[in-house]
């Protein structure tokens, strides 16, 4: 009977770790979504217009996985991580998403067309946000390599890309206009974005680093 109990209880934490794990996952292939829209509108694949708008459908389907998420937690007996940890984790990849849609509302707002010099700090975004992803899958399966993965995440040289593409953008002699003013403003934003992805990160490896003890 008490075995019965405890494998009871295993196979509850794990379906209960599962649902939770899978809004995770859905949050952060909605914020994967948004980067790749808005790296079609910096290559100029894309209209500002249509950008703007999809990366706005795909923030409402992150926040309805955000909201699943603390949903379910609040009637969940056992999480994969620390709670705290994992509503925190949760909370960064939502400021992930909003600064994408803040980006692209930008580019719509101040009719940028395109923008060449986004091209390695969106793709370093994109990059950390997949290992992110595949940091949150382990958590299931193997939950020993999450903070591992985690690390990957944080180190996505978001941070260096940006200021490589700043300096070419301030070239010496080079006039200050309103449009470089604005050029400077979306790099910028990319640039927060890759900070916010550093605190998901930092999120998931606290959370792990405790699993593991």
């Amino acid at each position: 009977m008490l075995e019965r109990m405890r494998r009871f209880g295993r196979e509850l934490t794990g379906r209960n770790s599962g649902v939770l794990i899978g809004h995770l996952v859905d949050q952060l292939d909605a914020t994967l979504d948004a980067v790749g829209t808005v790296r079609a509108v910096a290559a100029g694949q894309l209209s500002t217009a249509e950008g703007r708008a999809q990366v706005g459908d795909l923030e409402d389907v992150g926040d309805g996985a955000r909201r699943a998420l603390i949903h379910d937690l609040s009637r969940t007996l056992a999480a994969p991580i620390d709670r705290e940890d994992l509503f925190r984790l949760s909370r960064s990849v939502d400021d992930v998403l909003d600064n994408l849609r803040d980006l692209a509302r930008e580019f719509d707002l101040f009719e940028v067309s395109g923008e060449p010099l986004m091209a390695e700090p969106l793709g370093n975004v994109a990059d950390g946000v997949a290992a992110l992803r595949d940091a949150v899958e382990c958590l299931l399966d193997a939950p020993e390599h999450a903070s591992l993965r985690a690390a990957e995440a944080k180190k996505n040289d978001v941070r260096a890309s940006y200021q490589h593409a700043l300096a070419e953008l301030l070239t010496d002699g080079q006039q200050v206009t309103p449009e470089l003013l604005r050029r400077r403003e979306l790099l910028r934003r990319v640039d927060v974005t890759g900070l916010r992805l550093a605190e998901a990160a930092d999120a998931l490896a606290d959370g792990a680093i405790k699993r593991s003890h």
